[in-house]
């Protein structure tokens, strides 16, 4: 299966580097590119993207705006959206992951990192973020108080069972299947099963929304280093 990618960048020499990166890969083609958010929107639907690489800044419809519209959209429930920052301390990381993101990188990763995101991303298998910014998505979100936790979360965690509920605060911690199976003691498919049962009775798009809502609901607790 060839993995359909928008590149969404206001610099069009940016958009240029990221199509030849994107189209020297055999399971991967560039099928659009935009300037701006509305635009990225646009495309999404109409070239049928699987994924979007989003710059978070761009003039008129940023990239959070944009990520929130697509996730927000029926028709593009499938579509998985990276975000691109320039700069990896950035506040808006967390928004993005809020708004539907499925993760973040930062504009000098290094390609290999970048197509790996893209493939990641696409199979829905795990958080995108490397290993480095996994504390940094917890430090964003312990700056929030407690009125900025989300009671919807809280009540939907009474739907999982107590194996899903393990399994959730190992995702929380950036943790693969394969780390999780080995912590509880159980086969992979049998984690990868408590993790789609959870994503679905929380709603949750992939396994980085199921981070977000282990941090939002409560479940599990940023630690401050």
């Amino acid at each position: 299966m060839t993995i359909r990618v928008l590149l969404a960048d206001d610099q069009a020499l940016l958009r240029s580097a990221f199509r030849v990166l994107v189209d020297s890969e055999p399971d991967m083609e560039v099928v659009g590119e935009a300037s701006d958010g509305a635009e990225a929107v646009r495309l999404a639907k109409e070239r049928a993207a699987d994924v979007v690489l989003m710059d978070i800044r761009m003039p008129g419809t940023d990239g959070l705006a944009a990520t929130r519209l697509i996730s927000a959209d029926p028709a593009l429930a499938d579509v998985r959206v990276v975000i691109l920052t320039t700069f990896e301390v950035d506040d808006y990381v967390v928004q993005s992951l809020r708004a539907g993101a499925s993760g973040f990188l930062g504009k000098g990763s290094e390609p290999e990192d970048l197509l790996n995101a893209i493939r990641v991303a696409h199979s829905g298998e795990a958080l995108l973020s490397p290993a480095a910014t996994k504390g940094l998505i917890a430090r964003f979100l312990a700056q929030g108080d407690d009125d900025s936790r989300d009671p919807a979360h809280s009540d939907r965690l009474g739907t999982l069972t107590v194996r899903e509920r393990e399994v959730l605060v190992q995702v929380a911690g950036g943790h693969s299947n394969d780390e999780i199976a080995e912590r509880l003691e159980v086969s992979p498919l049998t984690v990868k099963t408590h993790v789609n049962r959870a994503m679905a009775k929380l709603g949750a798009r992939d396994r980085a929304q199921l981070v977000v809502i282990a941090y939002e609901s409560g479940l599990v607790r940023p630690r401050v280093d």
